[in-house]
Protein backbone atom coordinates (compact mmCIF):
# COMPACT_ATOMS: atom_id res chain seq x y z
CA UNK A 1 0.00 0.00 0.00
CA UNK A 2 1.52 3.51 -1.11
CA UNK A 3 2.19 6.27 1.71
CA UNK A 4 -0.46 8.76 1.76
CA UNK A 5 0.34 11.50 -0.47
CA UNK A 6 1.09 14.74 1.23
CA UNK A 7 1.69 18.44 0.34
CA UNK A 8 5.00 18.33 0.74
CA UNK A 9 5.74 14.80 -1.84
CA UNK A 10 4.29 16.81 -4.84
CA UNK A 11 6.47 18.60 -7.04
CA UNK A 12 5.05 21.92 -7.45
CA UNK A 13 4.95 23.46 -11.11
CA UNK A 14 6.41 26.37 -12.60
CA UNK A 15 4.16 29.19 -13.11
CA UNK A 16 3.69 30.63 -16.65
CA UNK A 17 3.04 34.06 -17.64
CA UNK A 18 -0.54 34.87 -19.02
CA UNK A 19 0.51 37.77 -20.35
CA UNK A 20 3.57 36.14 -22.41
CA UNK A 21 1.51 33.12 -23.00
CA UNK A 22 -1.58 35.18 -24.53
CA UNK A 23 1.37 37.63 -26.24
CA UNK A 24 -0.34 41.02 -24.80
CA UNK A 25 1.49 43.78 -26.13
CA UNK A 26 -0.97 46.22 -23.77
CA UNK A 27 -1.00 46.15 -20.62
CA UNK A 28 -4.17 48.20 -19.42
CA UNK A 29 -5.14 48.91 -15.71
CA UNK A 30 -8.34 46.45 -15.44
CA UNK A 31 -5.98 43.17 -15.39
CA UNK A 32 -6.31 43.13 -11.67
CA UNK A 33 -6.90 46.36 -9.62
CA UNK A 34 -4.33 45.12 -7.49
CA UNK A 35 -0.42 44.85 -7.52
CA UNK A 36 0.30 41.30 -5.94
CA UNK A 37 3.54 39.79 -6.21
CA UNK A 38 5.04 37.89 -8.88
CA UNK A 39 5.63 34.63 -6.79
CA UNK A 40 1.73 34.65 -6.77
CA UNK A 41 0.82 35.32 -9.95
CA UNK A 42 3.13 33.57 -11.95
CA UNK A 43 4.50 36.65 -13.95
CA UNK A 44 7.53 37.61 -15.40
CA UNK A 45 9.25 40.35 -14.56
CA UNK A 46 8.97 42.51 -17.42
CA UNK A 47 4.99 42.24 -17.57
CA UNK A 48 5.06 42.72 -13.56
CA UNK A 49 6.88 46.19 -14.01
CA UNK A 50 4.96 46.50 -16.74
CA UNK A 51 1.02 46.03 -14.62
CA UNK A 52 2.41 47.94 -11.75
CA UNK A 53 3.25 51.12 -14.07
CA UNK A 54 -0.24 50.28 -15.72
CA UNK A 55 -2.16 50.11 -11.96
CA UNK A 56 -0.04 53.21 -11.04
CA UNK A 57 -1.03 55.40 -13.85
CA UNK A 58 -4.54 54.70 -13.11
CA UNK A 59 -4.67 55.05 -9.76
CA UNK A 60 -3.10 58.49 -10.32
CA UNK A 61 -5.77 59.23 -12.81
CA UNK A 62 -8.63 58.00 -10.39
CA UNK A 63 -9.78 55.52 -12.62
CA UNK A 64 -8.86 52.79 -9.46
CA UNK A 65 -8.90 54.06 -6.18
CA UNK A 66 -6.27 53.58 -3.86
CA UNK A 67 -7.16 52.43 -0.79
CA UNK A 68 -9.86 49.30 -0.39
CA UNK A 69 -13.15 50.39 0.78
CA UNK A 70 -13.40 53.06 3.17
CA UNK A 71 -15.62 52.82 5.63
Amino acid sequence: MPPPTDKRDRKPHKKVCNFCAEKVHLIDYKEGGKILPRRVTGTCARHQRRLAVALKRARHVALLPYTADQR
